[in-house]
């Protein structure tokens, strides 16, 4: 059953085409991946679900329910909750007291500071926060304030801020952006462990290790409209795709290489590709690559 359902969604800035006729469907409990060149419209799609930016046409429906008119923060009453691409956090608070806002906005709709609350309520409401901040690894910062973490120990104290509040969607912007690539297995791990609780999630990522290590399914927007959608192995042989990154003529430039030039041109052009994703870092390698083997033929 789907949890989402995106139809027609247009969205221009200054006559700019940002989103192009975008049709979208989120299976309940799955993960579903957007992949894309960079200004492919991935954010500014995240930002139509979450009340940030109203389409121009078209709908977006959130279990049955529009969400097209909502405030940010309706939806999320709703159980809708991001993780953005440079993470939102109360610097000048502790891990705890981080947890704690988000807890509370959504027990009671609006955060509000009562000196004559309940004890048992807030007892409760810490419990719930410590519990969470174990289980992203940062229960021994509870009483740090939040500025002194590393990047990756922020993005998990932001999810965690999201977990917090039992989301049925999560949708994740970019949620390894920065990170080592021990803090980024660090973070696959988490999320699948999350995975185990039935929360559907929604993933934009550059990092192909990050998608394939997770997605169920993927949609790859390009020039602000979905080109492919479909399960990993898929989208992994879809030629639209790779003309989206690499621009077919490169791909059959690396291919036309003669000898053992071609398959190591390949190589590096589907290695890159399903682990980077990183564009310009593609074409540079696949140019290197030949440039190299060019050479030692001429030295042979």
């Amino acid at each position: 059953m789907s949890i989402l359902q995106v139809s027609n969604v247009n969205k221009s800035f200054a006559g700019l085409r940002a989103l192009n006729e975008v049709n979208l469907e989120v299976q309940e409990g799955a993960v579903h991946a957007i992949i894309g060149p960079n200004g492919a419209g991935k954010s500014t799609l995240l930002n139509c679900f979450v009340g940030r930016l109203e389409p121009d046409t078209g709908s977006v429906q959130f279990n049955g329910v529009s969400l097209l008119g909502l405030s940010p923060h309706k939806i999320n009453q709703a159980g809708v909750c991001r993780v953005f691409q440079t993470p939102e956090i109360f610097g000048d608070l502790t891990l705890l007291q981080n947890m704690m806002i988000p807890t509370l906005a959504k027990r009671d709709g609006a955060f509000r500071l009562n000196a004559w609350d309940r004890v048992d309520g807030q007892a409760e409401i810490t419990e719930k926060s410590e519990h969470l901040l174990e289980d992203v690894g940062l229960i021994e910062k509870r009483d740090v304030k939040a500025d002194f973490l590393s990047r990756g120990d922020k993005r998990r104290l932001e999810l965690a801020m999201c977990l917090v509040q039992d989301p049925k969607l999560l949708l994740l912007d970019e949620p390894t952006a920065g990170m080592s690539r021990a803090d980024t297995n660090d973070t696959i791990d988490l999320l699948k462990r999350i995975g185990e609780r039935g929360i559907t999630k929604i993933v934009i990522e550059h990092d192909m290790h990050v998608v394939f290590s997770l997605a169920h399914r993927i949609s790859v927007m390009a020039q602000g409209t979905i080109i492919a959608e479909g399960a990993p192995e898929e989208i992994k042989g879809d030629q639209r795709v790779r003309d989206a990154y690499l621009g077919g003529h490169i791909y059959e430039h690396a291919r036309r290489i003669p000898g053992r030039g071609a398959g190591l041109a390949r190589g590096v052009a589907a290695g890159l590709f399903l682990r980077l994703g990183a564009q310009s870092l593609l074409r540079r390698e696949l140019y290197r690559a030949g440039h190299q083997l060019q050479c030692a033929r001429g030295r042979d």
